[in-house]
C-alpha cells in the first residue's frame, strides 16, 4: 500500500510540473507576442507620418511639377504677355526750355540726340537776339527717350513738359494676322491666274488679283509706319531766349498798356502805308509826269488860237444923204 500510494504521488508530481512547465511556457510565449506586437505597433505608429511626409512630398512635387507645366502651358497657350519690352508703345514728348544763348542750345541738342543715335526730323528757328526761339523736332530710339528727355532739361529752366505713350500691341499684332491672311489670298489669286483658260477669266483674276495685291501694300505700309513710330520716338523741343515770353502768360491791363498798344499800332499802320506809298511811288512817277506833260501841252493849245485871231470891231455905219 505504501508502494502504491508513493507511485502515485510521483505521476501526480510529474503531471503537476508538466502542467507547469506548460503553463510557463506558454506565458513566455504570450508575453513574448505582445512585446513583438507592441514593438510592430510602435514601429507601425513611428513609420506611418514619415510615410504620408514621404509620399505627401512626392505627391506634391508632382503636383506642383503638373501645376507649372500647366500654368506654363496656359501661359504660352492664351495668356498675354504684360512685359514692357515685348509691347509696342509710341512715345511722344513735347517741352519748353528757357535758355541763355538759342542756337548754342541748339548746338546741345542736335549732339544730344547724335548721341543717343537718333536724329532731327525739323528745325524751325526765329532769331530776334534776347526773345530768339527755335523748335526743333526730334526722332530718337524708344530706349534712349527718358534719357534725351532728361538731358534736354538740364540745358536751361524748364517751363513745361507733357509727355505721352500708346499702346499698339493690338493693333500690331492685328496687322500683322491680317497681313498673312492677305498675303494667303494674293497666293491662291495668283493660282486660279495660271489655271484661267479664257480671257473672261484671265481679266476677271487679273482685276482681282490688283485688288489684293494694292490692299496687302496697304497693310504693309501700315505695318512699316507703326514700326517706325514704336522704334523711334518724336520730341517736340522749344528753345526760348530770355526775353521770350511763354504762351500761358497773361495779358497785361491798364492805360500805359492801352497807350503802349495804340501806339504799337499806329506805328504799324504808319509803316504800312509808307509801304505802299514806297510801293506805287514809282507808277506814280512812270505815269503821272507824261500825263501832266500831256495835260499842260493841251491846255496851252486851247489858248494859242484865242490870241492870234483878229480883233473884229464894230459893223459900219452908213452915212447920211443929203436931202436935195
Amino acid at each position: 500500500m505504501t508502494t502504491m500510494g508513493a507511485g502515485m504521488d510521483g505521476q501526480a508530481g510529474r503531471r503537476r510540473g508538466a502542467l507547469l512547465t506548460a503553463m510557463a511556457l506558454t506565458a513566455t510565449l504570450a508575453v513574448a507576442g505582445c512585446g513583438a506586437g507592441d514593438s510592430g505597433a510602435r514601429d507601425s505608429a513611428a513609420s506611418a507620418p514619415e510615410r504620408a511626409v514621404a509620399e505627401g512630398g512626392v505627391e506634391g512635387g508632382a503636383a506642383d511639377k503638373n501645376s507649372g507645366t500647366d500654368a506654363e502651358g496656359a501661359a504660352g497657350a492664351g495668356a498675354p504677355d504684360l512685359r514692357v519690352d515685348q509691347r509696342a508703345i509710341i512715345y511722344t514728348g513735347a517741352m519748353r526750355v528757357q535758355v541763355t544763348d538759342v542756337d548754342a542750345a541748339a548746338r546741345e541738342v542736335t549732339a544730344v540726340v547724335t548721341r543717343a543715335g537718333g536724329f532731327i526730323g525739323g528745325d524751325v528757328r526765329r532769331s530776334a537776339d534776347a526773345d530768339a526761339e527755335a523748335e526743333l523736332q526730334l526722332r530718337v530710339p524708344a530706349a534712349k527717350f527718358s534719357g534725351v528727355v532728361e538731358e534736354i532739361a538740364k540745358l536751361g529752366r524748364q517751363q513745361s513738359r507733357d509727355i505721352n505713350t500708346r499702346d499698339v500691341t493690338e493693333e500690331t499684332v492685328d496687322l500683322e494676322a491680317r497681313i498673312i491672311s492677305q498675303r494667303a489670298r494674293v497666293d491662291s489669286a495668283r493660282r486660279l491666274l495660271a489655271r484661267a483658260t479664257s480671257i473672261a477669266d484671265l481679266v476677271s483674276l487679273e482685276n482681282e488679283l490688283g485688288r489684293r495685291e494694292a490692299d496687302l501694300a496697304s497693310l504693309e505700309a501700315k505695318k512699316r509706319r507703326l514700326a517706325d513710330l514704336t522704334a523711334l520716338s518724336t520730341i517736340t523741343v522749344s528753345l526760348a531766349g530770355p526775353a521770350a515770353k511763354t504762351s500761358d502768360e497773361k495779358a497785361e491791363t491798364g492805360f500805359l498798356v492801352g497807350l503802349k498798344g495804340g501806339w504799337k499800332a499806329f506805328v504799324a499802320s504808319m509803316t504800312v502805308l509808307l509801304t505802299v506809298l514806297g510801293a506805287l511811288l514809282p507808277w506814280l512817277v512812270a505815269l503821272g509826269v507824261p500825263l501832266v506833260v500831256l495835260l499842260l501841252v493841251l491846255r496851252r493849245r486851247r489858248k494859242t488860237p484865242a490870241l492870234t485871231a483878229p480883233v473884229s470891231g464894230p459893223p459900219p455905219v452908213p452915212a447920211a444923204r443929203s436931202a436935195p
